[in-house]
């Protein structure tokens, strides 16, 4: 099966699960990106290593009749981690296919690991559905792939996981068996739409129990949740804690050492190891 992926490194196991069971990519549509939270470098370099074309902007509905010029109706639409909607393929590809890391109807949206750690989901999933042409990740599912969540998860294990999914999925029952799942694809029914975080989803509140704290800098992990420290603010990227009776108002440092610091909190102490202070240029956005 020929096919034109659409994402970024975030679900790149998509497009290397496809491979593996066979299927023969023709295009790579992707998008810039920052470098520091998302990453296209390596999708990219095994399109180039492919001799695909590549295009950084939006897919619209030209490029996929031109898609459809060239390969009439023998090819599918991949999507995997990419942010604009795609419209126009019916009638144009043989599937449209959407790889989302959620287990679909729960967790709609941009992104939604962050939430399935804060709300302490026991089990997670990526799912594979139907590219809805009305809606974001509405389709129909065609295969989901769910395990456990551990109490301690962190962002970056979370994320693993789902990329070690979604692999599995493209190259076993969506890259082997797509003809039989297309026709028997079952509706989701209703569901959750989370949309994206704000800076106020990421900001640390002393006043909460240490274990919800952690719990939010786990769920946020290299993306990185936000505190104030003394008179200014800090980007989070770790920090551990824990239980001890005291006086002191939540969210006083109370103690030091090197990069160190051990700030008061509901019911003990959050001890920041990794961290680093906000720029002057986004400290006054912070909250906006």
């Amino acid at each position: 099966m020929k096919f034109a992926f659409a994402g970024i490194d975030f679900l790149g196991s998509v497009f290397d699960g496809l491979i593996e069971a066979g299927w023969q990519p023709i295009k790579l549509f992707t998008r810039p990106c920052d470098g520091v939270y998302d990453f296209n470098d390596v999708v990219v370099a095994r399109a180039r290593q492919a001799r695909l074309p590549i295009q950084l902007s939006r897919i619209r509905p030209d490029d996929i009749v031109a898609l459809h010029q060239a390969h009439g109706r023998d090819w599918s639409l991949v999507v995997a981690g990419y942010p604009w909607r795609v419209t126009g393929w019916q009638g144009r590809v043989r599937h449209a296919i959407n790889f989302h890391p959620s287990p679909l109807p729960t967790g709609r949206g941009p992104y939604p690991l962050f939430k399935a750690i804060l709300d302490s989901y026991e089990t997670w999933g990526v799912t594979a559905h139907v590219l809805a042409e009305d809606g974001f990740d509405t389709g129909d599912i065609l295969a989901q792939d769910i395990f456990t969540v551990d109490p301690l998860e962190t962002h970056e294990t979370l994320l693993s996981k789902c990329r070690m999914a979604s692999h599995r999925l493209a190259s076993g029952p969506v890259g082997r068996e797509i003809a039989h799942r297309w026709r028997s694809a079952e509706p989701q029914g209703d569901g959750s739409y989370w949309p994206r975080v704000t800076d106020a989803d990421r900001t640390l509140d002393f006043r909460q129990d240490v274990d919800v704290i952690l719990r939010k800098v786990r769920a946020f992990g290299a993306v990185e949740t936000i505190a104030r420290l003394g008179e200014g603010r800090v980007f989070v990227v770790a920090a551990d804690g824990w239980h001890e009776a005291h006086d002191h108002v939540p969210g006083a440092v109370v103690h030091r050492y090197r990069r160190q610091v051990i700030i008061a909190a509901r019911g003990g102490y959050v001890q920041l190891t990794r961290w680093s202070p906000v720029p002057l240029a986004e400290a006054g956005q912070i909250g906006r």
